[in-house]
């Protein structure tokens, strides 16, 4: 098999095989993108914002947990665990950029940003000093999503370059309260 590295560190199989849910129900996913430019999209992501971050932080601390989503990862993060009854996990295809360039039934792309995104973390390092520093080295991200101080963040790149940055509720909606200070920052660039 070819190994189809992404940037300096991660490969294509780092980000379609390391979520969770790909573990679990790996033998009935396909997890590898059918469209090229997905594949390129994820080079720019990792060439442009992933590479920095390593190079910084080191390879042995950074942890990808969510990468690229296949159609097939979609549809079981969509499901609910049979014995737990809870949902396998929260996605949002239309706008999280997870599944790139990949194009649906009806010949739309699942995602009309475009780009590519993942969520990762640095292991002994709180995700809010992790984007003080994003943010202060003015990565040119699409959108950064804030789940916590103890949680993985959510990084996009594309062409859209905005800059927008998220953290959630209690109740998983969308805010800017709170966060002011990184929304200002992201406008310095």
């Amino acid at each position: 098999m070819n190994i189809t590295y992404l940037g300096k560190y991660l490969t294509l199989e780092d980000f379609c095989t390391c979520s969770q849910t790909y573990h679990k129900y790996s033998e009935k996913i396909a997890p590898y993108p059918k469209n090229e430019e997905t594949i390129t999209a994820f080079k720019q992501l990792n060439q442009i914002i992933i590479d920095p971050i390593i190079d910084n932080f080191g390879i042995d601390r950074f942890k990808l947990t969510y990468g690229f989503c296949s159609p097939d990862l979609k549809r079981y993060l969509n499901q609910k665990d049979p014995v737990t009854g809870i949902k396998n996990g929260r996605i949002d295809p239309a706008r999280d950029q997870h599944m790139g360039h990949e194009i649906n039934a009806k010949d739309n792309y699942y995602c009309n940003r475009l780009g590519a995104a993942c969520d990762f973390c640095i292991i002994n390092l709180n995700s809010d000093e992790l984007v003080d520093w994003i943010l202060t080295q003015k990565l040119p991200f699409d959108s950064l999503y804030f789940y916590g101080k103890y949680r993985p963040i959510h990084i996009s790149y594309g062409e859209q370059h905005k800059r927008d940055i998220w953290t959630f509720t209690p109740t998983r909606q969308p805010t800017k309260k709170g966060i002011n200070h990184w929304v200002e920052l992201a406008k310095q660039i």
